[in-house]
């Protein structure tokens, strides 16, 4: 199985990258984390004109027919960009929502982080996926209250009453929080490579050091294992292998953002670099969809199962 990325997945890869970086870059960023998280809509409608959300619909419902490996890449970049807003739960509901699909409507999920829903507070309609299936509720007529969120860039209400009723969570769910994730890791490795070729102690670049070479050698090798594991498991679309690529994925995203902030020293901490928000951002997907412990379940019963 041929797993290298062809010359239309790599266009689209571009193309996307060149979008957020012209629509969210720094500025923007700023911005966003300075109105307290909420949605650019009219990016959001951008978004939906390029076929962000209508990417996997079928070329008679108006999307571009392609499949989870392309809708990955596109995911992958919009988690280095450090994208905001429910990008999964409105992907998921252009299968169902015409204006989910265009970008005039935003989607948010009861399911992403159990009792926390992100974005609640803007959406216009919410999923409920619980043990009876997909509904689509009118945010209304769910009872929640806002939280403090561990990330400035998402937030968050609770739902007082405890969480919906168990229900699978949603393969292509998982694997799409897992590729943004890897797009955070690559990004924060990228960072941390930058900044100790400019950094200066001692009369010398920090990346000159033994110990700084050593973090952004592991950062990079936890990036591409994770990589390795995202595309192999959009390709197969095989539920354990996605759970593993979760579950790489998220340590990939957490692990690399610490040792970017290593690397930066105090300067990580501060507003003026974005490294403490892949951190937050890492911490807070970690618990979307499928948690790290749920994921080693998963491994656990596939090994059991094999034995």
């Amino acid at each position: 199985m041929d797993f290298r990325l062809t010359d239309d997945q790599r266009a689209l890869q571009k193309g996307v990258r060149e979008l957020l970086a012209g629509r969210f870059g720094p500025e923007a960023l700023r911005a966003t984390v300075e109105r307290g998280g909420t949605v650019d809509r009219e990016l959001w409608r951008q978004l939906g004109a390029a076929g962000f959300f209508s990417l996997r619909l079928p070329e008679a419902q108006g999307g571009a027919g392609l499949g989870l490996p392309e809708a990955a890449l596109v995911f992958e970049e919009a988690g280095r960009a450090l994208l905001n807003g429910p990008l999964v739960a409105t992907h998921i509901a252009a299968e169902r929502i015409p204006e989910a699909a265009d970008g005039t409507r935003v989607v948010t999920c009861t399911t992403q982080l159990r009792s926390l829903i992100p974005h609640f507070g803007e959406a216009d309609a919410a999923l409920v996926i619980d043990g009876a299936g997909m509904r689509t509720r009118d945010p209304k007529d769910l009872p929640t209250r806002p939280v403090r969120s561990m990330d400035p860039l998402t937030p968050v209400h609770r739902i007082p009453d405890g969480t919906p009723g168990k229900a699978p969570p949603r393969p292509d769910a998982v694997l799409l929080t897992a590729a943004e994730q890897l797009g955070s890791a690559a990004r924060t490795t990228e960072t941390a490579v930058r900044y100790a070729g400019e950094r200066e102690q001692f009369g010398q670049p920090i990346g000159g050091f033994q110990a700084v070479k050593h973090l952004c050698a592991q950062m990079l090798v936890r990036t591409e294992l994770a990589r390795s594991a995202v595309y192999a498991a959009a390709v197969t679309g095989d539920f354990t292998e996605i759970a593993g690529a979760k579950l790489l994925a998220d340590e990939a995203a957490v692990r690399n953002a610490r040792d970017c902030l290593q690397v930066h020293g105090g300067m990580g901490f501060t507003w003026e670099a974005e490294v403490h928000l892949h951190l937050k951002r890492a911490w807070l997907r970690g618990q979307m969809w499928l948690t790290a412990a749920e994921a080693e379940e998963i491994q656990a019963d596939a090994l059991a199962s094999a034995l």
